[in-house]
């Protein structure tokens, strides 16, 4: 299109222009791996880490694009104005011009820098072929193709003429034209195509005479009669098929006429293309000699003709097999990738009949991340190499080893004499495995756990039997020391459950299903409930209930605890907002909930939605949270304490370095194990434990709570030793519903008067309100 027609172009056309430029994502996939395993060669060729830089760009791009192309994808494109289809393009223009620039930029450094023969013919070749597809991918964005073009071939015009060579810059001048070429095509095919869909719109024949006229333009062209016989062949149908005089071929045979030519094609290939003519329309590959294929693209015409468009497809053929060799062979170990491997063991088991076994084996490289740590990438490279080398020497007729992930590999044995043949060969494998190798000098020595499972071969699935494999590597791991396990049933039931408990806990979450009770925390006279700790529940439909002790872990491994922490926030606080007389609730969190510190936007928007003061909200962490991140950790609660919220420590003394915690981190209350009340009447080491640690915390200006009070003993010397400011236990009350603890509270004051006569003469001893923070 010209400039002005372009302007005044139909929005709804120049939508569907846009839209072109986001159809075809298989070769932004296979442009993407194309790129990235053509930089990983040259890299692992050359040593140059510019390519691994490369790598990253690359992939940084193809993030954007591909987010792009989503965003694109969900949105209501009927509705939307010139403006931001116009936003859309140019949105798209950005992705493809630095893909571009990256190649043109790869090809150019190759030339100038490395001056690499390899490199620079891979740079140059992947830069080329994916001009091939400017035209037919971006003619819809005339800048799209523009600055493509000049992405591609400047930086090689450039790179060629600062190399000094005369002969390299004549020749990188020739891209000159090509880049023009390619523009030109590109406009011819927009103006084409523009002009093709308003004509449609009044003549159906007319398109398709343009749909034809635009297929010459870049590939060769033949159009037959009902009968067969040639009616318009092109140029490049000439150089293609050697044919004849044009003037000789018009109403003759095609299957005569390649018969007749100077080197007549084999009767195979005549038969593939005569029954090539007699099928159905669509496209077909034919292997014309050892290293030419034509891809063959037909359609038939209303009249009954056939239009037969072809390439010369080789350079795209060869370079298709040379990726396939890169997905389907580990670069680095050489070993079949986990998708070749279960093409061959398919092909190996298609005709297993029911006397054959298989046995499908995981081994896992015990402490291959030590190796890496302390010996480097390299080495850890080098030694996965080595291990590759000597299972490779298994290799045979029943044996079939790949490479699966990082430091495992996978093992498919077969035989005939049964399951327990099967299963020695595989620990006969796995012994020779071990051992030591020499890597660079070093001497390392190698474990390896494995998991199998043995079925018979009939019944051979991959994904379900690497899960089984899985499973009993799992168990093979946690023994360690070379340890080979096969699977069992019980092993598969256990996963399954285990699955779908998680796949019902993500519902209840997302939904909403679960549920909050609440254990208080009475003064330890039983004279007023001051708080009341929030605790998660979960009943499941068919399980019943479900202990925090399984689903809470289950929570923190699928990244939903947040989620539990904000719906037991949000309950706590809603339902603290209703209570009388000022009581706090207590909320426990996770080490998760404190990274990034978003749960502090999170307690004072909730405080906020319920007007819920500060001091009314515990926040209680473990000692393991400061443990693990000590730092970001202290810094969150120092924020939530500075706002008024009262920070506790949960479980104190059940950790390590408990004492320490006390001084350096910014907590108002401890909250002492239970582990230091069980047999305080019994035991005087217990007794002097909890002495000491109390007498700290309340040097400290400290608040104590004590939990796992149950017996009337250990209440009776708690208020003795006066070791609490709060008893928190089933002494007093179990976990209850919310609407169970009004009662709860005229229980606590009738306890009260009892506990005052247990204890006569210590009305002093009541401890301080635990309400406000600090």
């Amino acid at each position: 299109m010209k400039n002005a027609e372009a302007q005044t172009l139909p929005t709804e056309v120049y939508l569907s222009f846009v839209e072109s430029l986001f159809r075809n994502r298989g070769t932004l996939w296979t442009g993407m791996v194309v790129h990235i395993l053509s930089c990983a060669v040259i890299f692992a060729t050359t040593g140059s880490t510019f390519y691994i830089m490369l790598i990253a760009v690359f992939l940084a791009v193809f993030t954007f694009r591909v987010i792009s192309f989503r965003r694109f994808d969900s949105l209501d494109r009927a509705v939307l104005s010139r403006d931001e289809i116009e936003s859309w393009e140019t949105r798209y223009v950005y992705g493809a011009a630095a893909t571009a620039f990256l190649l043109g930029i790869s090809s150019a450094y190759a030339v100038l820098v490395l001056r690499d023969m390899m490199a620079a013919f891979m740079c140059i070749a992947v830069t080329m072929a994916s001009m091939v597809s400017i035209v037919g991918r971006n003619y819809g964005s005339a800048r799209a193709v523009a600055l493509q073009t000049t992405g591609c071939c400047l930086p090689l015009i450039i790179a060629c003429v600062l190399t000094g060579e005369i002969n390299l810059a004549l020749m990188a001048l020739f891209l000159v034209p090509f880049g023009l070429t390619t523009q030109s095509m590109a406009t011819g095919v927009r103006e084409f195509l523009y002009k093709n869909v308003i004509v449609s719109r009044e003549m159906k024949t007319v398109a398709d005479q343009l749909d034809s006229a635009l297929s010459t333009m870049t590939h060769a062209l033949i159009m037959l009669d009902a009968d067969g016989r040639v009616q318009v062949v092109n140029r490049r149908a000439h150089e293609l098929l050697g044919l004849g005089d044009a003037e000789d071929l018009m109403g003759a045979s095609f299957i005569a006429a390649l018969r007749d030519r100077e080197n007549a094609f084999p009767d195979e290939i005549l038969t593939q293309i005569g029954g090539l003519l007699e099928g159905q329309a669509g496209k077909t590959l034919l292997r014309l000699s050892d290293d030419t294929y034509l891809e063959f693209s037909l359609s038939r015409r209303s009249e009954g003709g056939l239009v037969m468009i072809f390439e010369d497809v080789s350079a795209r053929v060869a370079a298709e097999e040379k990726i396939l060799h890169l997905v389907r062979f580990d670069t680095l170990t050489g070993l079949p990738t986990r998708g070749h491997f279960t093409e061959q063991v398919k092909r190996r088991l298609a005709n297993a009949g029911p006397e054959m076994w298989a046995g499908l084996a995981i081994l896992d490289v015990d402490g291959f991340k030590h190796v890496n740590d302390m010996r480097g990438h390299v080495v850890g490279d080098k030694l996965l190499a080595a291990i590759a080398e000597r299972a490779a020497a298994f290799a045979s007729d029943e044996v079939l080893i790949g490479r699966l992930v990082g430091d495992e590999f996978v093992l498919l044995v077969t035989g005939k004499d049964g399951s327990c043949a099967i299963e020695a060969r595989i620990r006969e494998i796995h012994r020779t495995f071990e051992g030591d190798y020499r890597v660079d000098g070093l001497s390392l020595s190698v474990s390896l756990n494995s998991g199998c499972v043995i079925l018979p071969a009939e019944d051979f699935d991959m994904e379900s039997w690497q899960i089984k494999a899985d499973l009993a590597l799992n168990e093979a791991k946690s023994t360690g020391n070379g340890t080979v396990r096969t699977f069992r049933p019980e092993m598969d039931g256990r996963y399954v459950a285990e699955q779908r408990l998680r796949t019902d806990l993500r519902h209840a979450i997302e939904n909403g299903h679960l549920s909050v009770v609440y254990q208080p925390m009475y003064r330890p006279d039983g004279s007023e409930m001051e708080c009341c700790e929030a605790l998660v529940r979960w009943s499941h439909p068919e399980r019943g209930w479900i202990g925090p002790n399984i689903f809470i872990p289950l929570a923190e491994s699928m990244g939903l605890i947040s989620d539990v922490t904000r719906f037991v926030l949000d309950k706590a606080c809603a339902d603290c907002a209703e209570w009388s007389g000022g009581m706090a609730v207590s909320v426990n969190l996770s080490v998760k909930d404190l990274r990034g510190g978003a749960i502090t936007a999170m307690v004072a928007e909730t405080l906020a939605r319920y007007s819920l003061p500060a001091a009314r909200l515990h926040l209680e962490v473990t000692e393991s949270c400061f443990m693990e991140e000590p730092v970001a950790v202290s810094a969150t609660l120092s924020r939530l304490r500075a706002n008024g919220v009262t920070i506790a420590i949960d479980d104190f003394g059940t950790g390590f370095s408990s004492l320490s915690y006390l001084d350096s981190l910014p907590i108002d209350i401890v909250k002492i194990d239970r582990a230091f009340v069980r047999d305080i009447g019994t035991d005087p080491r217990r007794m002097k434990l909890l002495s000491g640690i109390v007498h700290l915390s309340r040097e400290l200006d400290l608040r104590i709570v004590l939990e796992g009070v149950e017996t009337q003993e250990q209440l009776d010397l708690v208020r003795k030793h006066n070791f609490a400011d709060l008893v928190q236990g089933y002494i007093f009350s179990p976990p209850v519903p919310v609407d169970a603890l009004e009662s709860l509270r005229v229980n606590g004051v009738a306890l009260s008067k009892a506990g005052s006569r247990a204890v006569s003469g210590r009305k002093n001893d009541a401890p301080r309100s635990l309400s406000a923070a600090g």
